[in-house]
């Protein structure tokens, strides 16, 4: 990894950027159809409403990898955390140590911020980025399932 990256904290004209690596993150995971972000959202939901971060991991003046995140809570913990919700580092940057150093980077933030753990999900067929998290000590929760309730069914159970 170079020695001169450095992060910085998105800003409002970075939303076309940003929806730049979401798009990149998606076509990786072989989600892309599944996008309907645009920039309009992303900017009225990260800039105006607040509800998530993003930093950028920065080398040599350009935007290498990127990390999307917010904070949820633990009841059990009594504290805020950090959860990850996207991460991704160019395919071009790839293998140089971007991703282990924006984990990093995320967890300073958690340590600074007093949260009380960092966590994300990983698709199950991923197994470069499994065994990644694996090497960093992450723990995967195997006895929890992920559930969710979106589009017409989210409307029809809130009626």
């Amino acid at each position: 990894m170079k020695n001169n990256l450095s992060f910085r904290f998105a800003e409002r004209k970075d939303t076309p950027l940003i929806l730049e690596f979401i798009l990149e993150l998606a076509e990786y995971e072989k989600m892309r159809d599944e996008v309907v972000a645009d920039e309009k959202t992303l900017e009225e939901w990260i800039f105006e409403k607040q509800k998530a971060e993003v930093i950028f991991a920065v080398s040599d003046g350009e935007e290498v990898g990127f990390a999307l995140f917010f904070h949820n809570f633990s009841t059990f913990l009594g504290r805020a955390g950090i959860y990850l919700e996207d991460l991704f580092v160019k395919p071009e940057h790839r293998g140089k140590g971007f991703g282990k150093a924006i984990l990093k980077q995320l967890a300073k933030i958690a340590v600074e911020r007093g949260c009380g753990r960092l966590e994300w999900w990983c698709l199950d067929w991923n197994k470069p980025s499994i065994d990644f998290y694996l090497s960093l000590g992450a723990e995967p929760m195997s006895d929890w399932t992920v559930y969710r309730i979106a589009g017409e069914t989210l409307k029809n159970l809130a009626e």
